[in-house]
């Protein structure tokens, strides 16, 4: 009988916590898809130029040196704060 009500808790308890984890990530992905900026949406993946005579090795640093510009582009945008919810 004991084993029956420790079962049955135990059921309870992962039932209530599906519920509660289900409705957190119901939440956060409402929230996310609201904190999207139009401007990160316009932004698409696209390769880099490249000089049409250079050699493999010049069209490598020019693409590393490309990427990184936008890496530290990308770093000095400001990131969107959630708003309070309460």
């Amino acid at each position: 009988m004991r084993a029956i009500f420790g079962v049955m808790s135990l059921l309870i308890v992962l039932v209530v916590v599906g519920i509660l984890a289900k409705k957190q990530l119901g939440a956060v992905s409402a929230a996310q898809s609201q904190a999207r900026s139009p401007a990160l949406a316009d932004q698409s993946v696209t390769l880099p130029l490249t000089s049409a005579g250079a050699t493999q090795q010049v069209q490598a640093q020019q693409i590393q040196q490309q990427i990184k510009q936008s890496v530290e582009a990308a770093m000095q945008q400001a990131r969107p704060m959630p708003d309070d919810e309460k």
